[in-house]
C-alpha cells in the first residue's frame, strides 16, 4: 500500500487493557509505519508506582507525556509517519500531545472486555485494580479534537480497516 503522503502521526489512545498496542502494531504494519509502545517511555518511577497498585497523577504523567511528544516530534521533524500508543486520558494530556499532523484513534470498549485482558495480561505493570481511575480520568474527544473513535465490538481487522481508511481520506 502507498504511504500517506505527510507526515502524519497516530496516537492511540484509552484506558489501559483496551487494546491499543495491539491495535497501533497492527496499523503500523499495514501502513508501513514505525511503531512505538508509549508504556515503555515511563519513568522507572511510574511504572514502580503504578505496578504497586497506585494510580499516577498529573505530577507524574507530564513527564511521560514529554517523552511521548519527545517521539513525535521526532518523526514529523524528519518529515515520517508513525503510530504511538499512550492513554491521553484528558484533554489537557492531548493538549500536551497536539500537533498539526497529530490525529488521536480512541479505542473505546466495556468495561468488562477491558478488565479480562487487563486480568489476562502477563508481565505487564498495570494492575486491573487501576481500570476504574482510569475510567474516572477518561475525558472522550471533543468534537474539536483531531481524532476519531474506534469500538472493540469491531473485529481486529475492521478496526485496522476503519484506521486505515481514515488515514487515507
Amino acid at each position: 500500500m502507498t504511504a500517506v503522503a505527510r507526515p502524519l502521526v497516530l496516537v492511540v489512545m484509552g484506558v489501559s487493557g483496551v487494546g491499543k498496542t495491539t491495535l497501533g502494531t497492527l496499523v503500523a504494519e499495514r501502513l508501513g509505519w514505525p511503531f512505538e509502545e508509549g508504556d515503555a517511555l515511563h519513568p522507572e518511577a511510574n511504572v514502580a508506582k503504578m505496578a504497586a497498585g497506585h494510580a499516577l497523577d498529573d505530577h507524574d504523567r507530564w513527564p511521560w507525556l514529554d517523552r511521548v511528544a519527545g517521539w513525535i516530534d521526532e518523526r514529523l521533524d524528519a518529515g515520517q509517519q508513525g503510530v504511538i500508543t499512550c492513554s491521553a486520558l484528558k484533554r489537557a494530556y492531548r493538549d500536551r500531545l497536539r500537533r498539526p499532523d497529530v490525529v488521536f484513534v480512541h479505542l473505546t470498549g466495556p468495561k468488562q472486555l477491558t478488565a479480562e485482558r487487563l486480568a489476562a495480561r502477563q508481565g505487564h505493570f498495570m494492575p486491573t485494580s487501576l481500570l476504574d481511575s482510569q475510567l474516572a480520568t477518561l475525558e472522550p474527544l471533543g468534537a474539536d479534537e483531531n481524532g476519531f473513535e474506534i469500538s472493540t465490538a469491531l473485529t481486529r481487522e475492521q478496526q485496522v480497516d476503519e484506521v486505515v481508511s481514515r488515514v487515507r481520506d
